[in-house]
């Protein structure tokens, strides 16, 4: 009998009941203009930024006023996202000087996000 090898599944972000997504926009978006998206407004709408790429988060009540989530609301939170961190402090869009095990986890988190939320536009740096 010959041993097989399996190789590691790759990890699988698909979520089990796919959204239908609206092509990607790259409509240009400050960083005066995503902080109003943090789900407080009229409309509550939330967004959040990775990588400076804007997604629209708002049918998730974790990304809502009093979600676990609403950290990331109205913001980049590429550090926070790469560090597993939900402090105000690590929800900013720096995150080059941060080891490859933490980016490889900010991808990780990139790839999550595109599969489950529209991509709204681009944060104008």
């Amino acid at each position: 009998m010959s041993e097989t090898h399996h190789e590691p599944e790759p990890k699988n972000f698909a979520p089990k009941d796919p959204p239908k997504l609206d092509p990607p926009r790259d409509d240009p978006i400050s960083l005066e203009e995503l902080a109003r998206y943090d789900g407080t407004g009229p409309e509550k709408r939330a967004y959040v930024a990775i990588k400076g790429t804007v997604f629209d988060v708002s049918g998730k009540d974790a990304y809502l006023p009093g979600g676990g989530y609403h950290v990331f609301a109205g913001k980049d939170a590429s550090r926070a996202l790469a560090q597993s961190s939900l402090k105000p402090e690590d929800c900013r869009a720096e995150y080059d000087d941060l080891g490859d095990k933490e980016k490889t986890v900010l991808n990780e988190w990139m790839t999550f996000f595109s599969k489950r939320y529209n991509i709204v536009g681009k944060v104008q740096k």
